[in-house]
């Protein structure tokens, strides 16, 4: 385990990881730079009351969602998003290609049944979205390393911020170079060709501070066909202007990946190493059925430019914040050649305005706000011949338009704070095809000899044009209390509404591991079938129950939300038995619960632990096909126990377990299941001088063979390529430097 999320006592002890920051004391800067926070501001200079009050504010909301302090980060150059959340109780972080940095982040069932997910969380980068328009992010682009401070507001606690979505949303805060000053430099490498870099240079001046960044890691993988790269730049300009407080900031990211693609499970247990060949025709009938990795070569190439501005202005006890941002994204993901290439060219710009006014209590007695995103793009598709472009099969424009309007108050009634809030969402769709001809090209491999081409065929191009168009208010009502001297709690009831993407509204069918989008049959090119579907979708809504208590006593501090969520037409991604897609769909009701519970404490003087526990139970409800089974993807636990030992001042000895318990549906129909798994992570952290240390890990301790994730999908059979194998036996050397 890494110790690269560092939390200061507050006001007696060192919590590691509660809800909402329960006992954080934050570094000045952190989480008011480009924070989310309810009343948060911009500063120029360290004011430590004022990143209390901060902290304050997060620790009094009556909702679920962690603050993680990475000022003081430890550990490696650039850790991954499963490294730096698998702390945050409700988070469920699932490798999903072979071990790099491109997981499955899922947060109470949002956009679960997506391969990779696209979906249910607004993702936000200095408190500006990296989501497209239409709500779908990419979540690679993301560099936790990169950030000062990563804030996670879970369910409905993320309304106020304009996440239309299940999950909430992650907010990845950048330093300033007031917070960081000077020069800092971090080195890494381990196995599997890992090697990162990552830096930063801060000026601070009086009346304007100064940050440039960069970071670069790469990786040759675990799997046979697995390496990975991804580029970071950025930097931001913080200026006082009068009353007003402006930050500029710019970044872009560079990510290129393989897919490495799953495995059957005897692979997982014999050679999870190595990539999926495809079916093999046994007696006729296909034995393994999933991608053919090595001819297909599947991958993604995405590059995202983000600019911004934000403005806040303090008159009093009232707080403006003013926002903008644009963004250019470029991104290639050649699928396997049931699906194919598909190139998204999109500009999407988003404007946010808040306006607080403070009470006597940390939390905004009034608070309101719009965010409104809109963007184009235009989508290429492509055949997938041997890893290369073959004939285009399509052409749309893609319109969207996201618009969410927040109030909310906060009411002390007696001992009691009342919060009442409502948000008005509208979000539009439209989907131009630009296709033109009368049919679509089809192409094929012979089943028996893959590597074989078959005659091409065509099919009636049919058109994919639509206009939709989603609204509705997700009102909810909180009530919290302090019970007793350090401790929260709250009840809260609310509602949920989240359209659906294009990606869910627009996608290829009929594919084959033999075949392209548009031919179900490979040795057949002259049966009709459909090439895309565009299923007429609904808005998912939700209505949850949720119930929180945090707090500290003495040595131990926790963190304890429990939740019950009626969905309904929940959005489903499904595949059919070979892992090809098949179109959206609007589950009927559906019901989402969970236990999300961090605890922490000193154990000794030298010696610290903390506890990260999810529980969740998603399942149909009384659904005419599926019953009331468990949907697929979610393990049912998730554990996480961390233990650090510092023997003498400049030394940290760390371990952590990551445990998940009991079998996870492959499939909706419960008939396939990956199985339980354990791991062991040690490591060691050892300060030369106050401005150079080393750290050295080893992840995996035990070797263990495992699925880190699986497909989702929605009829699975024994024998087929659907498990995603975890990361093997790793070792990382890094070092710290300040200057």
């Amino acid at each position: 385990m890494d110790a690269d999320n560092k939390i200061k006592p507050f006001p007696r002890m060192a919590p590691v990881l509660t809800g909402l920051a329960a006992g954080l004391s934050l570094q000045a800067g952190v989480a008011l730079a480009q924070s989310a926070a309810p009343g948060a501001v911009i500063i120029l200079d360290e004011i430590e009351v004022r990143a209390d009050t901060t902290a304050r504010r997060f620790e009094v909301t009556p909702g679920a969602a962690t603050l993680i302090d990475r000022s003081e980060a430890q550990g490696q150059a650039a850790p991954t998003l499963a490294d730096t959340l698998s702390q945050v109780p409700g988070v469920v972080v699932q490798e999903f290609f072979g071990g790099n940095d491109q997981p499955r982040i899922q947060i109470r069932g949002s956009g679960l049944q997506q391969n990779p997910a696209e979906r249910g969380l607004l993702v936000l980068q200095d408190g500006m979205p990296v989501n497209r328009a239409d709500g779908s992010y990419v979540v690679g682009l993301a560099a936790p390393g990169q950030a000062e401070s990563i804030e996670v507001f879970r369910g409905a606690s993320a309304n106020r911020i304009g996440a239309n979505v299940l999950g909430g949303a992650i907010n990845f805060a950048s330093p300033s170079g007031a917070s960081a000053p000077g020069t800092r430099l971090s080195f890494g490498g381990g196995s599997f060709g890992r090697g990162e870099v990552a830096g930063s240079y801060g000026i601070d001046t009086e009346n304007a501070d100064v940050l440039l960044r960069f970071e670069h890691t790469q990786k040759d993988g675990y799997r046979d066909y697995n390496s990975s790269r991804r580029t970071a730049i950025g930097g931001n300009v913080t200026l006082q202007t009068g009353e007003a407080v402006t930050r500029l900031f710019l970044s872009h990211t560079d990510l290129e990946f393989d897919v490495a693609g799953p495995l059957t499970w005897d692979a997982i247990q014999n050679n999870p190493e190595s990539n999926h060949s495809g079916p093999v025709i046994v007696g006729g009938v296909p034995v393994g059925p999933g991608p053919n990795v090595w001819r297909d070569q599947p991958r993604r190439d995405t590059r995202q430019t983000l600019a911004g501005a934000r403005t806040t202005l303090e008159r009093g006890a009232d707080i403006y914040d003013l926002g903008v941002s644009l963004s250019h994204t470029k991104d290639t993901f050649a699928f396997p050649i049931s699906a194919g290439f598909r190139d998204t060219d999109s500009t999407d710009a988003t404007v946010t305005a808040r306006y607080s006014r403070m009470g006597e209590g940390d939390l905004p007695l009034f608070e309101t706000g719009l965010t409104w995103s809109f963007g184009e793009a235009d989508r290429d598709y492509f055949h997938n011949l041997g890893g290369e472009r073959g004939p285009a099969f399509g052409r749309n424009r893609l319109k969207a338009d996201t618009l969410s309007i927040f109030a909310g108050a906060n009411l002390p009634v007696g001992g009691f704070t009342l919060s009442p809030s409502i948000a008005f969402n509208h979000a539009n769709r439209e989907s131009e095809d630009r296709w033109g001809a009368a049919t679509r090209p089809t192409v094929a491999y012979h089943p028996m000899f893959p590597d074989m081409r078959l005659p091409d065929g065509a099919v009636p191009a049919g058109s994919t044009s639509y206009d939709r168009s989603y609204s509705g208010f997700t009102p909810a009502l909180a009530l919290s209390w302090a019970p007793a001297e350090g401790q929260f709690a709250w009840v809260s009831l609310s509602r949920g509404f989240e359209p659906p993407t294009h990606d869910d509204l627009l996608g290829t069918v009929g594919g084959t591991p033999n075949s392209g989008p548009g031919r179900p049959n490979p040795a057949d090119p002259t049966v009709p079938a459909a090439m895309f579907a565009t299923p007429d979708l609904k808005a998912q809504t939700s209505t949850t129950l949720e119930l929180g208590w945090r707090g500290t006593w003495q040595p131990l501090s926790w963190d304890a939300t429990a939740y019950h969520s009626r969905l309904n037409n929940e959005l489903l991604s499904l595949r059919d038995v070979t892992g090809a897609t098949l179109a959206s769909v609007n589950a009927g009701r559906t019901l989402h619960t969970g236990v999300e519970l961090g605890l922490s404490g000193e154990l000794t003087e030298t010696l610290s632990g903390r506890l990260a526990w999810t529980w969740q139970d998603f399942r149909f409800d009384n659904d005419p096909v599926r019953g009331d089974n468990r949907i697929a993807g979610a393990p049912r636990n998730v554990i996480s126990l961390a233990l650090d030992w510092r023997p003498v001042e400049r030394l940290t000895i760390s371990g952590k377990l990551h445990w998940v318990p009991g079998e996870t549906p492959v499939d909706n129909m419960n008939t396939v299941f990956n199985e339980s798994y354990a791991l062991v992570d040690l490591g060691a952290e050892y300060a030369l001088t106050p401005n150079a240390s080393v750290h050295v890990q080893v992840t995996n301790l035990t070797d263990e063979r495992y699925a880190a994730s699986t497909l989702v999908v929605d009829q699975a059979s024994a024998g087929q390529a659907a498990f995603i194998p975890g990361e093997g036996r790793a070792f990382y050397l890094g070092t710290r430097l300040r200057f």
